[in-house]
């Protein structure tokens, strides 16, 4: 049988800024998210669809460390070459490592180097664009659709502020990723001696905490970026598209972020939540605690209601392993669900002789 308990935890908490308010930025689609928990905290006209330039390469980068190995070395063929826009000057014939290519994707902005990426990873760029629009669905992107790995316009290739700043919380799961977008330049030893990428996202120099993602820009996308910083264990992530103020209006998106939210526990993986009673086990009751930490970004000043549901068997019988799952705990703020994670067994516990239940049954019944 199953039972339900609520508990109410009263924190310091205020909803993110109204969506028909602004910031008084020149920039008319942006957004700001919070990357651990995904929490919009401000926005204006996110789930536009519009053309984003070399915002694209986010995706086909972390394609390419997914579905890639960064050590292989790859040979540069005729259809990787002379792509158009900004390049890192690829050679037909030559060889460079996947690695090398991602920093030039990422850093230099090498349409050339997305071109090579897409053919290798998928064999061409039709096949590697399958592979985009089906990691966009996974990641929930829902309002983006790619026809290039590159971002040099097509009518038919857009996203939105909102579906810019799921894949870059997305991509951020990945080390290597966030390595390489946080790197103010790179140096590539292949057979032209030296190449020597710098980054184009200023946000890395120009921002206190900056360490990423990426910039782009074409006649009809206009100044794109996705910027990225961290402060006191909590990165922001703030996309603003068609935006010609574009690094100023990202710096005051993350300046509102990190003035006014702090990043807090709402619970800890192995914090004990909730017990429930074991039956015909070495011990009686068994707690049982999240499979995961939950931190959520909060303001100071003004307290609100998150209420915490838990749900459980009411017994459950022995033998039962760690880290069996138990049960579940739910987060709500002002009614909505923020949050579900797994409740499972701290510990083991054994199962019980026969002869041992059948003496501790009488010794109770001796003692009533």
């Amino acid at each position: 049988m199953k039972k339900s308990i609520l508990l109410l935890v009263l924190i310091m908490f205020i909803p993110c800024l109204s969506y028909g308010e602004d910031l008084n930025l020149d920039g008319q689609n942006y957004i700001l998210i919070e990357e651990k928990s995904g929490r919009v905290l401000v926005e204006k006209n996110s789930n536009v669809k519009l053309p984003m330039a070399s915002t694209t390469k986010i995706m086909t980068a972390i394609l390419a460390i997914e579905q890639g190995v960064m050590d292989e070395e790859i040979k540069i063929f005729k259809n990787d070459v002379n792509v158009g826009g900004s390049s890192i000057y690829l050679k037909e014939g030559e060889r460079i490592k996947l690695e090398d290519l991602t920093y030039g994707l990422m850093l230099r902005s090498g349409n050339d180097s997305a071109v090579a990426i897409a053919n290798h990873i998928s064999g061409s760029e039709e096949e590697f664009v399958k592979l985009m629009n089906k990691k966009t669905k996974e990641i929930g992107a829902i309002n983006t659709h790619f026809t290039n790995p590159h971002g040099l316009h097509d009518d038919n290739h857009y996203s939105t502020a909102y579906d810019l700043a799921l894949i870059a919380r997305y991509a951020f799961n990945n080390e290597k990723f966030e390595e390489v977008v946080k790197s103010k330049s790179y140096r590539v030893k292949n057979e032209r001696e030296y190449d020597y990428f710098v980054n184009k996202n200023k946000t890395l120099w120009d921002y206190n905490g900056g360490d990423g993602v990426k910039i782009g820009y074409t006649s009809d996308a206009g100044r794109c970026l996705v910027a990225s910083a961290s402060r006191n264990n909590m990165r922001l992530i703030a996309v603003t598209l068609k935006d010609y103020n574009w690094f100023n209006d990202a710096y005051s998106l993350m300046d509102y972020g990190f003035e006014n939210y702090s990043l807090y526990p709402i619970y800890l993986k192995d914090q004990l939540i909730t017990q429930i009673s074991v039956l015909k086990g070495k011990k009686d009751k068994l707690p049982l605690v999240p499979k995961n930490d939950f931190f959520y970004p909060m303001q100071d000043g003004e307290k609100n209601n998150i209420k915490i549901s838990v749900r459980t068997d009411e017994t459950v019988e022995a033998p039962i392993l760690k880290g069996t799952e138990l049960g579940s705990v739910e987060v709500y703020l002002n009614g909505q669900l923020i949050r579900k994670d797994k409740l499972i067994a701290k510990y083991d516990i054994l199962k019980e002789s026969f002869f041992k239940r059948l003496f501790k049954q009488h010794f109770k019944e001796e003692n009533n």
